[in-house]
């Protein structure tokens, strides 16, 4: 916020943003304390909200989110971002990293009604609803007089993952198909669909499928895991439904290299997995249970254990079929 305000007399702030910025890039409203944000950033991703829901209500108990880092700076603002942002509206410079730079559409009230709507209002602090319910000091709005000279463009998105992807299958002798919708919703069921969609468009003898998309978990139980690992083992019955001739695996990853609060960044299913499950004596639907893909996935050696990226465009799921 100095250095927006230095900016003033300095020409322009230059703002490099990614995924991960509304985590990040913290300056909690007058009358609110960091633990108190974390707490309901918390209560809501349990509760499975979208990203756009959470940085609705982030933007709402934030000095710097929801153009108000734009607003210190009063002048020219240019906004380089990199987007793990996929709906409902693609990209959506207002929800990467909570829009610090970007009028906010969204209001108190609507970050009230996310609150009420996921029901975890009983879990907030009381400082946070009675800030939400005072709705003082308005995050500015996209027509606001301080953000009428700010340029903003997102130079990478799940787009330029899939379309890397896509190159290196196709390097490798595979018929590529890609699914162009983003993946959403609760994650096991992504995975089913996912899977299922993809073995339904299987082509020749060599297919790559890819999607890509931000999925949630609702938290039902206190096992490891992250969306992706969820997202995997909730595709494992439809592989191990799939043909035996034919040699099948399915990844999910989050491009940051991070999955929930794991030091994985998500897993791969094939058509051998159930059987190795049995082996060692673990059980997918147990797992998913308690949330704890995971350890499902730890003692067979199927973890993507890649280590922070750097970068983060959302989660990309792949499935190769052979045969």
């Amino acid at each position: 916020m100095s250095l927006a305000s230095e900016s003033q007399a300095r020409g322009s702030l230059l703002v490099l943003l990614s995924g991960g910025a509304s985590s990040m890039l913290a300056v909690p409203a007058d009358g609110l304390s960091l633990p108190d944000k974390m707490v309901t950033a918390r209560a809501l991703m349990n509760a499975g909200a979208a990203i756009a829901e959470l940085n609705c209500v982030r933007k709402h108990l934030s000095g710097i989110k929801g153009g108000r880092l734009a607003a210190a700076a009063a002048g020219r603002t240019v906004t380089l971002a990199i987007s793990d942002v996929h709906g409902p509206i693609a990209d959506d410079p207002a929800v990467i990293g909570s829009g610090p730079t970007v009028g906010d559409p969204t209001t108190y009230a609507d970050a009230l009604e996310i609150v009420q709507q996921m029901g975890v209002r009983d879990s907030l602090p009381a400082s946070v609803l009675a800030h939400l319910q005072r709705g003082v000091n308005e995050s500015p709005k996209p027509r606001d007089a301080r953000l009428r000279d700010s340029y903003y463009e997102v130079i990478g998105n799940r787009q330029l993952a899939m379309d890397g992807a896509a190159r290196q299958a196709s390097t490798l002798g595979y018929d590529v198909h890609v699914f162009s919708d983003a993946t959403s919703g609760e994650a096991r069921e992504a995975g089913d669909r996912f899977a299922a969609g993809a073995l339904a468009a299987r082509k020749g003898k060599r297919t790559c499928v890819i999607a890509s998309g931000e999925t949630t978990v609702r938290v039902r139980g206190s096992g490891r895991g992250g969306r992706n690992q969820e997202f995997a083992l909730g595709a494992l019955p439809a592989l191990d439904d799939a043909a035996r001739d034919s040699t099948i695996a399915l990844a999910s990853a989050g491009t940051d290299g991070i999955d929930g609060p794991t030091d994985a960044a998500g897993a791969v299913v094939d058509t051998t997995t159930a059987a190795r499950a049995k082996r060692v004596g673990v059980r997918a639907q147990a797992a998913l249970d308690d949330n704890g893909a995971y350890d499902f996935f730890a003692p067979l050696g199927d973890l993507i254990l890649w280590g922070p990226t750097g970068t983060n465009v959302g989660d990309l799921h792949v499935l190769l079929a052979q045969g």
